[in-house]
């Protein structure tokens, strides 16, 4: 199978958004705050032109343009994070035990969930802000990663074992995922 040449993407920083590059690391600048990542792959090379970060791929096989494309998304997320942010909305909801849910430290605990003793606990990654009021969670950050992970770790502490999902349906969902308005 014959290969095509190159595989190239250009992200652009749009105004108030500065990108760098030191090595195979992308720092993401912008109102919000600084993001950086580590971008490194062997035969994908990163290139700052003014402020339009270049992709490229020589005779890239396929996994080649997959990161190519991976890459550029990657950077795209982390100028939205830093210029708007993230934000995940969640929402608390029981039927048979009043659960209380609570931000301690770098931990959100889950307590008198199903009527358990014990209660449930799970990290926050990065740095997410999570805020709860009522029967409503918020969670915001510049990361999406962390964001998103640490929102499907707190559904994932909620998740039923041994009890019938049609009659227990008590756990903490998201209603809505996306940049911040």
């Amino acid at each position: 199978m014959a290969r095509v040449g190159f595989a190239e993407e250009w992200v652009g920083a749009p105004d108030g958004v500065r990108l760098k590059l030191e090595g195979d690391e992308v720092i993401v600048t912008g109102k919000l705050g600084t993001l950086r990542r580590r971008l490194a792959h062997p035969k994908v090379v990163l290139t700052l032109d003014g402020q339009e970060l270049r992709i490229h791929s020589h005779l890239p096989s396929r996994r080649e343009k997959a990161v190519v494309g991976t890459f550029a998304a990657h950077v795209r997320n982390m100028i939205v994070g830093v210029s708007a942010g993230f934000t995940y909305k969640m929402k608390i909801v029981f039927a048979h035990f009043p659960m209380k849910a609570s931000v301690k430290g770098s931990e959100f605990v889950i307590e008198n969930f199903l009527g358990e003793k014990s209660p449930r606990r799970t990290r926050i990654l990065g740095e997410t802000k999570v805020t709860v009021t009522g029967d409503q969670v918020e969670l915001k950050g510049l990361n999406v990663e962390d964001v998103g992970q640490t929102a499907a770790n707190i559904e994932q502490a909620t998740k039923i074992r041994g009890f019938d999902p049609r009659v227990f349906q008590d756990g903490i969902y998201i209603t809505s995922k996306g940049e911040e308005a």
